[in-house]
């Protein structure tokens, strides 16, 4: 039997197996008959449905083709993938510092080709300035208790942001007004960060926007949580307890649909460069 560390996991997997048992009813077939077409015992399918075990990736397709729904399958799997991963990274990552944290996406940063971006707490992390990557980290480090290794992943993250500046990398980044204006470190690291916001703008790698606190959300789209979108293909979800990696279809469908709404609210180059300019001023 599989045990699973915490109950959000619990629960992503008693919800995959209530979506194998959908399948199965919905083609009016037995657990007896899956396990049949499966080449299985009856007690595996059994398991499999009252998630008491793990599917493997060709445990679901032979259950999706058994059940006639081979057009399932690829959600399914990546469902499972996904509550591998679901609400652990940062229990993980408590563990060893915050200078793991940022090595653990050094590969993907730097595989990635179209990173979408949508920052509605703090700065993206490649926009981030040492300054304030100090700061930012300094203090979730000390909320989360992990061992202090600030500088070291200060550095790590530095690193990790040269992607803006090397390769054939693109960043689409919108970042909510408020975000200018919530103040991480003192009034020097602030006047840091917006201005290296400014400078970031001209790069041609860089394409900046900032949805205004004025703008209208009615039909559009509200505030919705930090996240980043790698490739079209992974995308990662940033929480208070918990990054969560999304790669089914489906959801990746839905934050790329709210991407493309939060990008119509947002305001480039000269009235993004505005904004930015105001929260310096208030600085003062």
């Amino acid at each position: 039997m599989s045990t699973f560390p915490t109950s959000s996991v619990q629960e992503a997997r008693a919800a995959l197996a209530a979506r194998l048992r959908e399948l199965r009813l919905d083609a009016g077939i037995t657990s007896k008959e899956v396990a049949r077409l499966a080449g299985w015992s009856v007690a595996k399918s059994s398991r499999v449905e009252n998630a008491v075990t793990v599917p493997a990736d060709a445990d679901i397709r032979a259950w999706c083709a058994a059940c006639g729904a081979d057009d399932q399958a690829d959600d399914l799997i990546a469902a499972n993938r996904q509550a591998d991963a679901m609400y652990l990274h940062w229990k993980r990552l408590q563990r060893t510092g915050m200078k793991q944290l940022a090595e653990t996406s050094a590969k993907l940063y730097e595989r990635t080709r179209l990173f979408r971006v949508y920052a509605s707490h703090v700065m993206p992390g490649y926009l981030q300035t040492p300054g304030y990557a100090t700061a930012l980290m300094g203090t979730i480090a000390g909320f989360r208790g992990t061992p202090d290794d600030v500088a070291e992943a200060v550095e790590v993250r530095m690193r990790r942001a040269r992607v803006i500046h090397e390769g054939d990398h693109r960043f689409a980044t919108l970042i909510e007004e408020d975000v200018l204006h919530h103040r991480i470190g003192d009034q020097d690291v602030m006047a840091s960060q917006l201005g290296n916001l400014i400078a970031a703008m001209a790069l041609p790698s860089m394409s900046l926007g900032i949805i205004p606190a004025t703008a209208v959300r009615q039909g559009a789209m509200w505030p919705l949580e930090q996240f980043t979108v790698f490739d079209d293909a992974r995308i990662h979800v940033e929480l208070l307890a918990a990054k969560v990696t999304v790669t089914a279809p489906s959801e990746l469908d839905i934050y790329l649909r709210a991407f493309a709404r939060l990008a119509e609210l947002a305001v480039y180059g000269a009235e993004a460069r505005a904004l930015i300019l105001k929260a310096i001023e208030t600085l003062h």
